[in-house]
């Protein structure tokens, strides 16, 4: 919260062709007014952590939104939903993982209380009766995404040794390590055992 604000710029003017941008005209700032709104949108730039998890560029945002005239502003609740590809973070394998974020944001009107007494990085504003839902959007998808997706909950990995998934490997799979100081010794017992094999029962002294 903050006190003795300076006077701030007038925000630039909202693109009306943009799909992130909504129109509140229709709520008159008559407190309890609501509107649904759905709308994809496509998504420009890549959002989540590259060679991670990420909703890649050219996908699309499902939006299903409700917006509610308060007071202060325009509360906007609902969901974002998407698809995201990455990897395993414990396998490697390609993941797909369908992902649906809540959203709930207040955009302040101006000349509002909420608007005088607060950042606008803090409370997001109306420009014109229009909101741009984008930052908002975008900042909870990202949060949303896991930092280490799994292909399964139970996904066992990869061997460190022969880097083979476990799930592919035979039951009892291990790679039996000797102590260089003995490996002459397991060398020469082994060839001797060996060699007493293929003599077989029936050598003679």
């Amino acid at each position: 919260m903050s006190e003795n604000k300076s006077p701030q710029a007038r925000p630039a003017q909202l693109d009306d062709r943009s799909p992130w941008v909504l129109d509140t005209r229709e709520l008159g700032r008559h407190a309890g007014l609501s509107k649904a709104v759905h709308r994809t949108v496509p998504v420009e730039t890549a959002l989540g952590v590259p060679d991670v998890i990420t909703i890649d560029a050219g996908s699309n945002l499902e939006l299903d939104l409700t917006l509610e005239s308060v007071v202060e502003g325009v509360y906007v609740s609902g969901t974002a939903s998407a698809v995201a590809t990455g990897h395993c973070s414990r396998c490697l394998d390609p993941i797909t993982e369908d992902v649906e974020v809540d959203l709930t944001e207040l955009f302040a009107y101006p000349g509002s209380a909420t608007e005088e007494t607060t950042d606008e990085d803090e409370i997001p504003r109306l420009v014109d009766d229009r909101i741009d839902l984008e930052p908002t959007v975008r900042d909870a998808v990202v949060l949303a995404l896991p930092l280490a997706p799994l292909c399964t909950e139970d996904c066992q990995g990869l061997c460190i040794e022969c880097g083979v998934k476990w799930a592919d490997l035979p039951p009892g799979h291990g790679h039996e390590k000797i102590d260089p100081r003995w490996a002459a010794l397991v060398d020469r017992f082994g060839d001797e055992t060996g060699d007493d094999q293929a003599d077989g029962p029936g050598k003679q002294a």
